[in-house]
């Protein structure tokens, strides 16, 4: 055999093993790639089934808020009681108590995160008997914390969006015998308190100063109350939006998604403690969550409803001004902390108004003690045209705008409610065909509605309303935790 055929049956053997160790090599990978595929599947299907669902649209009242688009509204219930437990049947859930309750208000361009904190302890009109069909003029004042008591997270959403106009596209109930494993797996989260804490009924003794928590002393420290500053639920819901920036800080610090170890501990204790409504599963949990993983830190706010004592109770308080200007800030999807940001979109209705503008009857009520603005207003709708616009003026400062209308005027209040982005939309059966609109501190300009007739511009305002009253305190995530 010469030379170079013996080269070439060499080149050809080496060749032959090189493609056979790639073939093993691409079958190795395959089979991975296959392995992992399922055990990711295995570990998904775990975690989705881990979370517990209830259905509650059929008791759900039937004129909830207009559904806005782009921006979410999710209510995270913290309870001592695993809703749907023991029975599928949200109104089976006597006794359960809400201890903690937030909105999470996730912005459209999910640029912020609003967390708001409800005082327990608030008192509030709620449906009698939970039953969302009683009109709300009817609604007797109640405090806060017995709607979930009494008819579960239905009840709970209903007074909620009865009370701000806010529509609830989502809730969580989390168990807090579950979130002690959310903290282990992440290795603990630092504390700050301001002084020594001694609580017999929370089972935790601090001194004062900072502190990493594991899963059980954070359950004490959360639910802190009796024996720690005033005793109120106000100082709680520091301490807990405190906490929740530190969980913020400590999961952004650990890169906890990047270690699948961690991630998959808290995501099991986190999904073992849930129970959600039928169209919140992982999976739109996990688009949620990878929508807001750019958002920053310093772009987390924690709220809480501005307050003041009950005038019938003293131990009980009541949403002041200041709250209506927090709502309208979520309804106009603003951020409570830094400057506003300019609307997506001319109308504050996500469809078109159905109604012509020219068979609505206004009345626009001055509520600022501006003068002249209401007349300014009648203007800009007459010029869009709106016919059949009268004013009056009130002596009540409310902040913002709401938009008032009769039974069966729901339709024509949201062709008013299109010029003023934010409003809030109510109905008072005793108002007749009119729609009423009563312009408050802070209210917006008007501004052009989808339907409008005619192509005169609207005129140059000449008066603005004086800035809304009450004032909202905000924390961001990026805050050192003994601030």
């Amino acid at each position: 055999m010469s030379e170079n055929a013996r080269r070439t049956r060499t080149q050809a053997r080496a060749d032959a093993s090189r493609s056979s160790r790639r073939r093993r090599v691409a079958v190795v990978g395959t089979v991975f790639v296959v392995v992992l595929g399922l055990v990711a599947g295995m570990v998904w299907w775990r975690l989705d089934g881990n979370i517990s669902r209830l259905d509650i649209s059929g008791s759900l009242a039937s004129d909830r808020p207009t559904v806005a688009e782009g921006p979410l509204n999710i209510l995270l219930i913290g309870s001592d009681t695993r809703v749907g437990q023991d029975s599928p049947d949200a109104a089976q859930v006597s006794g359960a108590r809400s201890d903690t309750t937030l909105i999470a208000h996730l912005s459209a361009d999910r640029q912020h995160v609003t967390m708001v904190s409800i005082p327990r302890d608030s008192m509030v009109p709620m449906p009698p008997n939970c039953d969302a069909k009683v009109p709300k003029s009817e609604w007797p004042v109640q405090q806060f914390n017995a709607a979930f008591s009494l008819g579960g997270p239905a009840c709970l959403i209903n007074t909620i969006e009865g009370n701000t106009d806010i529509f609830i596209n989502h809730f969580a109930v989390v168990d807090f015998g579950g979130f002690r494993g959310m903290v282990d797996a992440l290795g603990g989260v630092p504390v700050c308190s301001p002084v020594a804490i001694d609580d017999p009924k929370a089972h935790l003794k601090l001194a004062a100063g900072r502190h990493v928590l594991n899963g059980k002393q954070a359950l004490g420290y959360v639910r802190v109350r009796y024996t720690e500053g005033d005793g109120s639920d106000l100082g709680r819901i520091k301490r807990q939006q405190a906490f929740l920036s530190s969980i913020v800080q400590e999961a952004t610090r650990t890169s906890l998604l990047l270690r699948p170890d961690k991630l998959y501990g808290f995501l099991d204790a986190a999904t073992k403690s849930l129970t959600t409504d039928e169209d919140l599963g992982l999976g739109t949990m996990k688009d949620i969550a990878d929508s807001v993983k750019n958002v920053g830190v310093k772009n987390v706010a924690f709220v809480t409803v501005p307050v003041e004592t009950y005038p019938e109770d003293a131990n009980r308080v009541q949403w002041t001004a200041g709250a209506d200007t927090l709502w309208q800030a979520i309804r106009a999807d603003q951020p409570v902390t830094g400057k506003p940001k300019p609307s997506a979109t001319p109308s504050a209705t996500p469809t078109p108004p159905t109604v012509s503008p020219a068979k609505i009857s206004v009345v626009v009520v001055n509520g600022t003690g501006t003068s002249g603005l209401a007349r300014q207003v009648a203007d800009a709708l007459r010029v869009q045209g709106f016919a059949r616009v009268t004013t009056s003026s009130t002596e009540d400062r409310p902040n913002g705008v709401e938009v008032v209308h009769g039974t069966g005027g729901a339709e024509a209040a949201r062709t008013v409610a299109a010029a003023f982005p934010g409003a809030r939309v109510t109905e008072d059966s005793a108002l007749g065909d009119s729609v009423q609109v009563v312009v408050g501190s802070g209210a917006p300009n008007v501004v052009e509605i989808p339907n409008r007739l005619g192509n005169d511009p609207i005129p140059t305002p000449s008066v603005t309303a004086p800035a809304p009253s009450g004032s909202i305190e905000a924390r961001t995530a990026d805050q050192d935790i003994c601030s």
